[in-house]
């Protein structure tokens, strides 16, 4: 499946200029496939859905219970929170294996301070899932780790269609 992912809307986060490959709006990433058939959107909550696809066995972790419905929050994955937590609140590239590490070494603790005050889903889920995010990533070996980074680059990194012979 190749991606055609667009150049990010920086006025709506107020990120400073660069050149991201991902649209986000108030409601979310966005991407576009590029396919012979016309452009299809695909919403922010489908992203980490390409990723289990693609590493089925990845834990989920999402056992967590939503505030506001007060029923599991299936869709609070460990997976879309990481995204969210790499995207909105480290600002960092999604097309960079170097940015996916950094964000991992930060769930090793062996990177940057993470703050359960800004983690994703500590506003939404009635347990912050911080430490049992950490948990989940440090039980990971390397192997799967690397795994990871591969898939959530192949999934934000734009591909160039194969010459014509």
């Amino acid at each position: 499946m190749q991606f055609k992912l667009v150049t990010l809307a920086k006025t709506a986060v107020g990120i400073a200029a660069s050149t991201l490959s991902i649209i986000i709006l108030t409601s979310g990433i966005s991407i576009f496939l590029l396919s012979p058939a016309p452009a299809q959107r695909i919403s922010s909550s489908d992203v980490w859905q390409l990723v289990y696809q693609q590493l089925p066995d990845f834990p989920k972790e999402n056992q967590y219970i939503s505030k506001s419905s007060g029923k599991v929050a299936e869709n609070s994955t460990l997976v879309s929170r990481l995204i969210r937590y790499h995207i909105y609140v480290k600002e960092r590239a999604p097309n960079y294996r170097l940015d996916w590490k950094l964000t991992l070494a930060d769930y090793l603790d062996a990177n940057e301070v993470m703050y359960e005050t800004t983690y994703p889903g500590n506003d939404t889920l009635r347990q912050n899932p911080l430490e049992g995010d950490r948990a989940a990533i440090q039980r990971l070996n390397r192997n799967q780790r690397n795994a990871l980074v591969q898939v959530l680059t192949n999934v934000f990194t734009p591909q160039s269609p194969a010459p014509n012979p």
